[in-house]
């Protein structure tokens, strides 16, 4: 079992790596937290020194393009209504539900997120109080993974940890759960002092099952056999998906900043003034901003001086930095212009860096999930007495993407207008063929089952398909809407 000690300096270690660091700025910058909010103003001063300048106005703007890019992938991976974890055997599908519905989405989409903005995103398994296992989100920055080299007792372990809350408004709360094959310690933190167990918790440590049974007060426990901590990467290298795309962020930060700068520091014109009656430069300012005049001798003059702002440059910057960052941070620019001609081809085509980048990423979840879906198999097989295989279930992302009605109208008249005329042709051809195979080839038209029409036709024969058929195909167009060739 890890000490205090050791859990203390694991956790320290984890923090300052190189992963964490680097997912901790993919996560400040989806929170709307940018370098430009630690950008000074400095000059040189006359002993030639660098100092701050607090004089000039130092706007600081997030623009939150990386919070946008990363909210579409995860929405638009989920964006599918039924669940994208599937099975053909319907006895199956209906657990696998219980296992993959809404609630398991709400936390998947979280992991997501963690995986997008950080490069990873973890989830764990519990029991739940129907004694189901239930997946959960695991915040990814308190989730730490230890090698059995790396401690005494050469177990493996997984140190989560989080901030429960802030107590009294300064003292912060951080719960640390310590998770082996067999069962899990709880441990308790306040601000940075002394790792300590936790003693509210009434089992501790806790193995991952515990359950009574029928008849019996006693408690009866339980291990999952492995940890059963589950982590999601974004690539090989477990980078964010900011990584492309920062600098053109904080380029578009600093120009739109410096922009408001430059307006902020030039609101008010320049006086420049000749022949100033009195001693008082402050009196000067004074009367020009309340009285709106000052005294000048007789031959002196006030000239109001603006200065013209080198914006068209910047505006032209800020478009190419705004264009670069959806088309190298693989998303879609809704504020994207077009020639008016929005068609079903123009939005996908527009969809298709995103597409692009969530094909990317779904080879890495297809194989996540999998790892989910054999631990549920196994619970489905034992409670019900199946033998269910990881090669039963297939996962598929019917991602959706916005079209234009008009086109979709169009569509579907020409369908419409394709199946008359196949209906057509098929009871052209009926009085030459047998009535089995003129109703298989009108089932598969409308995609009916065969022998479900046909026991119907036996039970209710009114007249002769063949015949029937000829006269459908000499009615009128519209007496054949709906398909309605057989009674």
């Amino acid at each position: 079992m890890l000490t205090e000690s050791e859990i203390y300096h694991l956790i320290q270690e984890d923090l300052t790596s190189t992963r964490k660091q680097s997912a901790s700025v993919g996560h400040k910058y989806y929170e709307g937290r940018h370098d430009i909010l630690d950008y000074k103003l400095y000059y040189y001063n006359a002993d030639g020194k660098l100092v701050e300048d607090t004089t000039r106005s130092n706007i600081k703007i997030c623009h939150p393009f990386f919070t946008e890019l990363v909210d579409q992938c995860v929405q638009y991976m989920l964006s599918g209504k039924e669940s994208f974890v599937k099975s053909d055997i319907q006895e199956l599908q209906d657990e696998l539900d219980i296992y993959f519905g809404d609630d398991f989405k709400s936390e998947f989409a979280d992991t997501l997120t963690d995986v997008c903005a950080g490069g990873f995103g973890d989830m764990y398994a519990y029991k739940n109080i129907n004694d189901r296992l239930t997946f959960q989100y695991a915040d990814a920055m308190g989730v730490v993974e230890v090698r059995a080299k790396d401690t005494d007792d050469h177990t493996e372990y997984v140190i989560y940890w989080y901030i429960d809350r802030i107590d009294k408004g300064t003292k912060k709360i951080k719960r640390i759960q310590v998770w082996d094959s067999k069962q899990t310690t709880y441990f308790v933190q306040v601000d940075e002092g002394k790792i300590k167990k936790d003693d509210d918790e009434p089992l501790n440590p806790r193995p991952h099952i515990v359950y009574t049974k029928d008849n019996d007060d006693s408690l009866y426990y339980d291990g999952f056999g492995f940890i059963p901590f589950f982590r999601l990467d974004a690539n090989r290298k477990l980078t964010s998906h900011l990584q492309p795309v920062k600098a053109l962020i904080d380029d578009y930060d600093l120009m739109a900043c410096g922009l408001s700068n430059n307006l902020q520091d030039v609101s008010e014109a320049l006086y420049v003034v000749k022949g100033f009656q009195g001693d008082n430069l402050e009196e000067m300012i004074q009367n020009v901003k309340t009285k709106k005049h000052i005294g000048v001798e007789p031959d002196g003059d006030v000239d109001i001086k603006t200065v013209d702002l080198p914006h068209q440059a910047r505006i032209q910057k800020l478009d190419i930095d705004e264009k670069n960052i959806y088309r190298f941070g693989m998303g879609f620019n809704s504020a994207q212009l077009g020639d008016g001609n929005v068609t079903n081809v123009v939005i996908k085509s527009r969809y298709a860096l995103l597409d692009l980048k969530c094909n990317k990423l779904e080879t890495k979840v297809r194989s996540f999930l999998k790892k989910l879906v054999k631990i549920a198999l196994q619970e489905i097989n034992d409670i019900n007495g199946t033998d269910y295989q990881v090669s039963d279930v297939y996962f598929e992302f019917d991602r959706e993407v916005m079209t234009n009605a008009s086109d979709n109208a169009q569509i579907e008249k020409t369908k419409a207008e394709t199946q008359q005329i196949r209906l057509t042709t098929i009871l052209n051809a009926a009085a030459r063929l047998d009535n089995d195979t003129v109703l298989q080839a009108i089932c598969e038209l409308f995609e009916l089952d065969f022998e479900d029409v046909k026991a119907l036709v036996k039970q209710n024969p009114v007249v002769d398909l063949n015949s029937a058929s000829e006269a459908l195909a000499n009615a009128p167009d519209d007496s054949t809407e709906g398909g309605g060739v057989i009674e």
